[in-house]
C-alpha cells in the first residue's frame, strides 16, 4: 500500500469536568522523583534494593512477620498489613496463592536511548505504524536526547521476567528498527537499550484481610495507551486510604478492606481489555491486525481532519483517562433515601467543576485535594448538619472536611472518598444515614454501633454500571 506521512497536532480537548483538558507527556522517572520527594518531605524513608523473601505465620500478637533481605542482611519486620507491590514476578502473590491468569504476547518491546541525525522535531511525538508493528520516537530519553519504543515478534521465553528490562539489544538491531519505521532519522549513537517481554495477566485475588496486591503484582498488560503506571498509582491510592482509615479507627473494618479487591480487580480487568484491543491493532502479528495496518496509508490523509473535530478527539482522550473505572457495586458505595439525582452515582468519580463556598470561587477538585473525606452540603441543607457530622473523637476529626456549596441549590449532601470517588449521596441532609456510612468506612467511631442488619441494608448491590 506504500507509506504516507502526515502531521497531526492535538490541542485542547473539550473535557468539561477537568481543569486540565489536554494531553501531557511526562517521563515515568519524573513522576517517580516527584513522589519520592513528597515522601521525603513527610519524613517517610524509601529503602532501595530490598527483597521480600517470605511471610511467617501470624504471631500471637496478631501481627505479620515479613522476612526481608537488605544490604544489612536478613531482617524481620512485624506489621499489621502487607502490600505486595513487587512487580510481575511477585513473591507476595505466591504467598496469597493467587492464580496468575493470562499469557505472554507473541510480541516484545524494545526500548533504547538514542542520539539521532535528521529533521525530527523534538517537540513532537513521532509514531510509525506498519504491518510489522509500531515505533515511537520522542525527545524524553533519560540517557540520551531521544527515546525509542518499538515492537518486534518474539517467541515465548520460559522463565522470562515479563514486564522488566531484559538484556541489551544489539546496536544494529536498534538501527534496523529505526530504519524500518520510515521515520526521517538516522541513529548516530545507541546509549542504552533493553528488550522487554510482554504479557497480559491478572491475579485471581488482590487480597482481602491483611495481605494485598497492587500494581504490576496484581495485573500486567502491554504499554499500549500508557495505562500501566496510572493503574498502579490508582491501586496504591485505593488501598492506601483504606489502610489509613483502619489504622486510625483502631478496629477491624472487613467491608472496607474487602472492597479494595472487589473494586480494583474489576477496574484492572477493564483496563486490561482496553490495552489488549489497542495493542492488537498496533503490534499484533495476527493476519487480521496486519491487514488493518496495511490499510492505514489510505486513511492517513484523513487523520488531521479527524483530529480537528474536538468532540471526537475528546472521546479518545477521555478513554485514556479511564472513565469506565467506577465502583457502583462496591459495598461502600451507598445511595441514601431519597436519592440525590443531581450528583453522580456512588462509586463514580467526582467530576471537577466550579463552585462557590463562603463567597469564594473554587473548583471541586481543589477542595478535595486535602486528604480525607469531603462532605458537600447543598445550599439549603440544615445549619446543624456540619456540627453533627464532625462530632467525632480527636483521632478521626481530621479525616472529615465539610463544605457548604452555596452555588448548588438543594438540601442534600454527598460524601467524596479520599480517592475522588463518591461514596454516599442523599437528597436530604440525613445525618443518621451519613454517619452510618462514615462508620462503615471507619471515619467515625462505633457508638452508636452500626448493627449487622443495618450494614447489610447499606450494601445491597446495585444493578448496572
Amino acid at each position: 500500500m506504500g507509506r504516507k506521512v502526515v502531521a497531526a497536532r492535538l490541542g485542547r480537548a473539550d473535557l468539561p469536568d477537568t481543569a486540565f483538558p489536554h494531553l501531557t507527556l511526562v517521563r515515568q522517572a519524573d513522576v517517580e522523583d516527584v513522589l519520592w520527594q513528597a515522601l521525603r518531605k513527610r519524613g517517610v524513608p524509601v529503602d532501595w534494593g530490598v527483597e521480600f523473601r517470605r511471610l511467617e505465620p501470624e504471631a500471637a500478637d496478631g501481627l505479620l512477620r515479613a522476612e526481608l533481605h537488605t544490604a544489612r542482611g536478613l531482617e524481620q519486620h512485624r506489621c499489621r498489613f502487607l502490600a505486595g507491590c513487587d512487580g510481575q514476578s511477585s513473591t507476595v502473590r505466591g504467598v496469597l496463592g493467587a492464580r496468575w491468569r493470562g499469557g505472554p504476547y507473541p510480541v516484545e518491546a524494545v526500548l533504547a536511548d538514542l542520539e539521532l541525525d535528521g529533521s525530527l522535531d523534538p517537540g513532537l511525538l513521532h509514531a510509525a505504524v506498519g504491518t510489522a508493528g509500531l515505533a515511537f520516537l520522542f525527545a524524553l530519553g533519560e540517557g540520551a536526547s531521544w527515546r525509542m519504543l518499538a515492537t518486534r515478534p518474539a517467541a515465548p521465553q520460559p522463565g522470562a521476567h515479563y514486564g522488566q528490562l531484559g538484556p541489551p539489544v544489539p546496536a544494529e538491531e536498534v538501527v534496523r528498527l529505526v530504519r524500518a519505521s520510515g521515520l526521517e532519522a538516522a541513529v548516530r549513537e545507541v546509549r542504552w537499550s533493553a528488550q522487554v517481554p510482554l504479557q497480559h495477566r491478572i491475579a485471581g485475588t488482590f487480597g482481602s484481610t491483611t495481605v494485598f496486591l497492587a500494581g504490576d503484582a496484581a495485573h500486567a498488560h502491554s504499554p499500549a495507551g500508557g495505562q500501566g503506571m496510572n493503574n498502579g498509582i490508582l491501586d496504591a491510592l485505593s488501598l492506601g486510604w483504606r489502610l489509613g482509615f483502619v489504622a486510625q479507627a483502631g478496629r477491624q473494618l472487613p467491608e472496607l478492606l474487602g472492597s479494595y479487591g472487589q473494586e480494583r480487580r474489576l477496574a484492572a480487568r477493564r483496563v486490561l481489555a482496553l490495552t489488549h484491543v489497542i495493542f492488537f491493532g498496533e503490534a499484533s502479528p495476527h493476519p487480521a491486525a496486519r491487514a488493518i495496518r496495511a490499510l492505514l496509508p489510505l486513511c492517513a490523509p484523513l487523520l488531521p481532519l479527524v483530529l480537528r473535530r474536538r468532540w471526537l478527539t475528546s472521546k479518545g482522550i477521555r478513554l485514556l483517562a479511564q472513565p469506565f473505572v467506577r465502583y457502583r457495586r462496591s459495598p461502600i458505595s451507598v445511595d441514601g433515601t431519597p436519592r440525590a439525582g443531581s450528583w453522580p452515582r456512588p462509586g463514580d468519580r467526582l467530576p471537577d467543576g466550579p463552585a462557590t463556598v463562603d463567597g469564594r470561587k473554587v473548583r471541586l477538585h481543589g477542595l478535595t485535594a486535602v486528604p480525607g473525606i469531603h462532605i458537600f452540603l447543598e445550599r439549603d441543607a440544615g445549619p446543624d448538619v456540619a456540627a453533627a457530622v464532625t462530632a467525632a473523637d480527636a483521632r478521626q476529626a481530621p479525616l472529615l472536611h465539610v463544605h457548604r456549596l452555596t452555588s448548588h441549590p438543594g438540601s442534600g449532601l454527598v460524601a467524596v472518598r479520599p480517592d475522588g470517588h463518591i461514596g454516599f449521596r442523599c437528597a436530604a441532609a440525613d445525618v443518621h444515614q451519613l454517619r452510618d456510612w462514615l462508620r462503615l468506612v471507619g471515619a467515625l467511631g462505633t457508638e452508636p454501633a452500626i448493627r449487622r442488619r443495618d450494614a447489610l441494608s447499606l450494601m445491597v448491590p446495585k444493578r448496572g454500571y
